[in-house]
C-alpha cells in the first residue's frame, strides 16, 4: 500500500478545493497516483477544479518577442527570483529570445548559434561562473505566418518583453496591421488570463477529450443515471468543457458577452479583411518543473 504523505494531501487539496479528509481519502483509493485522486474526487462531486495546471516551481524569466510575421517565445531558468532581476541576467535572455528570433525554436540550435565570437551555450556559462547560480534555456516556441503578424504578451513582466507568463499569437490576414496589432494584443492578454489548450476541439489531445468523457460517465453512472441518460449528458458536459478549454469557444475576457470565435469576426470589419488564428503558444515560468521540497533537499 502506499505511503499517503502530508505533503501528497495539501498538494491534492490546493490544485482541487476539495477537503483534507477527501483528499487523503482519494489518494488511499487511488494508490497515491494524483491524477488518479484528482479524478475520483471529480467523479465524487468534490472537486471544485475542473483543471488545474501543476505549481510553478522553478524560476527566472519567460521572454516574448516578435518582428512583423514572427515571434519566439524562450524560457531561461535560473535558480533563484533574485537573479531573475539581475540585469546580466535579463541581458543575456533578451539576447537568446532574438537568437531564437533568427534561428528558430530548437534549443540546441539556439545554444550553438553564435553572438560576435561566443556561442549561446559559451554566453550562458560565462553568466553561470559570473552570477554564480546555474541557469538553463528550458525550451523555445515560434510562430510565423506568410501574411499578417505575430502579437506577443507578457504577464507580470520584470523586464520589458520578458516576465512570469509569455504568450504570442499568430494572426493570418490581409488586412489593416495596426488593427490587427490591437486584436493580436487582446487575444495574446486572453491566451495568459484563460489558458487555452487548444484553437478548437479538433486540435485536443484525443486522451485528454477521453479521460473528460469518462469522469463525466462514471460522476453519473455512480448517481444511478441511466446508460441512455448519461450518453446525453455527456455530449452536454462535453459542450461545456470546450467553451473552458478551447480559445474559439472560451468567452472572450474583453467582452464576456461574446465568444473569442465571435469577437474575431467582428474584428473583420475594423481590419478590412478576413482573419484566421495560425496558432498560440502559452509559456508560464516553471509549469511541470518542481523544487525539491525542503524536507527532500
Amino acid at each position: 500500500m502506499a505511503t499517503i504523505t502530508a505533503a501528497m494531501v495539501k498538494d491534492l487539496r490546493e490544485s482541487t478545493g476539495a477537503g483534507m479528509m477527501d483528499c487523503k481519502a482519494a489518494l488511499t483509493e487511488s494508490g497515491g497516483d494524483m491524477q488518479a485522486a484528482q479524478d475520483w474526487l471529480r467523479k465524487k462531486g468534490l472537486s471544485k477544479a475542473a483543471k488545474k495546471a501543476g505549481r510553478v516551481a522553478a524560476d527566472g524569466l519567460i521572454s516574448a518577442l516578435t518582428k512583423g510575421t514572427k515571434g519566439v517565445l524562450v524560457e531561461v531558468n535560473s535558480e533563484t527570483d533574485f537573479v531573475a532581476r539581475n540585469d546580466q541576467f535579463q541581458g543575456l535572455v533578451k539576447m537568446i529570445a532574438q537568437v531564437a528570433l533568427e534561428v528558430g525554436a530548437d534549443v540546441e540550435k539556439i545554444k550553438s548559434a553564435k553572438v560576435g565570437s561566443v556561442t549561446v551555450e559559451t554566453a550562458i556559462a560565462d553568466a553561470i561562473a559570473t552570477i554564480g547560480e546555474n541557469m538553463t534555456l528550458r525550451r523555445a516556441a515560434s510562430l510565423e505566418v506568410g501574411n499578417g503578424l505575430v502579437s506577443s504578451y507578457v504577464h507580470n513582466a520584470v523586464v520589458e518583453g520578458a516576465g512570469k507568463i509569455g504568450v504570442i499569437v499568430a494572426l493570418e490576414s490581409t488586412g489593416k496591421i495596426d488593427e490587427l496589432a490591437v486584436l493580436g494584443r487582446q487575444l495574446a492578454m486572453h491566451v495568459a488570463a484563460a489558458k487555452p489548450f487548444a484553437l478548437d476541439p479538433a486540435g485536443l489531445d484525443p486522451a485528454l477529450v477521453k479521460r473528460e468523457k469518462d469522469v463525466l460517465a462514471d460522476k453519473y453512472r455512480q448517481q444511478g443515471k441511466p446508460e441512455n441518460v448519461i450518453e446525453k449528458i455527456v455530449e452536454s458536459g462535453l459542450k461545456t468543457y470546450y467553451k473552458e478549454v478551447c480559445l474559439l469557444d472560451q468567452a472572450f475576457i474583453h467582452d464576456n458577452a461574446k465568444s473569442v470565435a465571435q469577437a474575431l469576426k467582428e474584428a473583420e470589419g475594423r481590419i478590412g479583411a478576413p482573419v484566421k488564428i495560425a496558432g498560440f503558444t502559452n509559456f508560464a515560468l516553471g509549469e511541470g518543473v518542481e523544487k525539491p521540497s525542503e524536507e527532500n533537499a
